[in-house]
C-alpha cells in the first residue's frame, strides 16, 4: 500500500491511503451478459458478438462458424476466447 504525505496551507499533514493513479489491470470491465436472462440466449450472443467483431475489426463470419460448430457451451466458449478480455460472462 502506498502511503502519501502532503501539507495543507494550515500546515496540518494529511495522508493519503490509496493511490491516485491505478495501474490499467485494476481497471474494472464495464461489459457484461448475464447467461442465466435474456442477454444469455444464443441469438442474443451471436448479434453481441456481431456487433462486438464489427467494433473490433474482426472477421464475425469465422467467429460465427466456430460458435455455431457446436452445443450452446461451445458457443459459450467461443465467445469467451474471442470476446472475454472485453466482456464479463456471469453464470
Amino acid at each position: 500500500m502506498f502511503t502519501f504525505t502532503y501539507q495543507s496551507k494550515q500546515t496540518q499533514t494529511h495522508k493519503l491511503k490509496k493511490p491516485m493513479i491505478k495501474s490499467i489491470n485494476q481497471k474494472p470491465r464495464e461489459l457484461s451478459k448475464d447467461l442465466t436472462g435474456p442477454e444469455g440466449n444464443a441469438f442474443c450472443l451471436l448479434a453481441y458478438a456481431k456487433s462486438l467483431s464489427k467494433q473490433l475489426s474482426l472477421d464475425f463470419k469465422q467467429i460465427q462458424v466456430e460458435m455455431m460448430s457446436g452445443d450452446y457451451e461451445n458457443l459459450v466458449n467461443v465467445f469467451e476466447k474471442n470476446f472475454g478480455e472485453y466482456v464479463t460472462l456471469y453464470r
